[in-house]
């Protein structure tokens, strides 16, 4: 199943790739969310192959997953594999400028079930899937909001 959204952001470009792959910031603001983030022994640290075993509670269970970087172009896009008891699938961040102050954020995720739970699960989604997409794009709203107030403020020092 695929989801997608998209946003646009008052931050360039450039600004909003760095601070998509600024690890050790999002793993932060995961912590502090209460989501349990491992690095993987012998995986680089940025870059191609960079990985996090994350758990944390969804709908009232625990759940694992292992995230991966499986593409990067500096600038452009960053796509993520993921891999859960349940279900594997991808999220694909694609950069795109708009002018020289502004950028489009736009993000697909592309979920395939392993089990027959994760099945109906998706096809619940499925039925209401505007509403989820309308949700999503919500949320990508507010990492717009986050990056382009991190941009203000690195404005501001400079």
């Amino acid at each position: 199943m695929k989801l997608t959204a998209k946003t646009d952001i008052d931050a360039p470009a450039g600004f909003l790739y760095e601070s998509l792959t600024d690890f050790p910031n999002w793993e932060r603001e995961a912590v502090r969310r209460g989501i349990d983030i491992d690095r993987p022994a012998g995986v680089p640290l940025t870059g191609l192959g960079a990985s996090w075993r994350i758990s944390g509670r969804f709908r009232g269970k625990q759940r694992r997953l292992l995230l991966r970087i499986v593409k990067l172009v500096p600038g452009e896009v960053i796509e993520y594999s993921f891999d859960s008891p349940s279900a594997i699938g991808s999220i694909e961040f694609d950069i795109s400028t708009l002018s020289a102050r502004r950028s489009r954020l736009r993000l697909a995720i592309d979920v395939r079930p392993k089990t027959l739970a994760a099945r109906l699960f998706l096809n619940t989604i499925r039925l209401a899937k505007g509403r989820v997409e309308g949700k999503l794009e919500a949320r990508l709203a507010g990492l717009g909001s986050y990056v382009k107030q991190r941009h203000e403020r690195s404005q501001a020092q400079a």
